[in-house]
């Protein structure tokens, strides 16, 4: 009778790492944005610039702050990660469905390349 001796072993081990695991585990986050689980990124996100809701420094930086946190806050920005395609989806959605203004072509093409760089899926 020695596989009830093992079932147990195995038991105990798991049980002792799992407040380990579960110190940083965040189900809303990111696959590998969690500190020391596989894929985690090997340094910790930037913090931004203060001045600017904690959005990146880069070209763009300011028309985005502007634009986008006339709406809603940074924190939704910073927590996308999606595909270039998208961005460009979601600013036709917040024009047509959310009352955003219309901006000239050179400006969008500002933000949307700004957002891109810093938010995308793609990079």
């Amino acid at each position: 009778m020695r596989f009830p001796s093992a079932l147990a072993l195995c038991a105990a081990i798991s049980m002792a790492a799992l407040p380990a695991l579960a110190q940083n585990y965040n189900p809303l986050a990111r696959p590998g944005a969690a500190p020391g689980l596989p894929g985690a990124p090997a340094k910790p996100a930037e913090e931004g610039n203060p001045d600017l809701g904690g959005l990146p420094d880069g070209k763009g930086a300011e028309e985005t702050f502007y634009a986008c946190a006339a709406c809603h806050s940074t924190a939704i920005i910073k927590q996308q990660h999606i595909s270039d395609g998208r961005w460009d989806d979601l600013w036709g959605w917040m024009i047509t469905e959310q009352g955003m203004p219309e901006y000239p072509p050179e400006e969008k093409d500002l933000i949307l390349n700004y957002l891109k760089t810093h938010f995308s899926s793609e990079r």
